[in-house]
């Protein structure tokens, strides 16, 4: 019997006016290459955030939507806040 784990990014969502990328990982077990359990977990990635450790579609999503305007107004917000 051979278990394996692996984790998929497997649902990028874009939320809220500063547009803030939720992203969805899914941890996959599976045994003999049947799965027999799944769980996940998100995170979010701010504008201005670091996405070197990110996955690349959430990289490539991040170097699009997240201009330095928006990086400019997200920290005016949150200094305001």
């Amino acid at each position: 019997m051979a278990l394996i784990e692996k984790q998929a990014v497997d649902k990028i969502e874009i939320v809220s006016e500063f547009k803030h990328v939720q992203v969805r990982t899914a941890t996959i077990i599976e045994r003999d290459g049947v799965e027999i359990s799944r769980s996940f977990s998100r995170s979010v990635v701010n504008p201005g955030q670091d996405t070197s450790g990110q996955d690349a579609d959430v990289q490539a999503i991040c170097a699009i939507l997240h201009t330095e305007e928006l990086v400019a107004a997200y920290q005016a917000h949150v200094t305001a806040s």
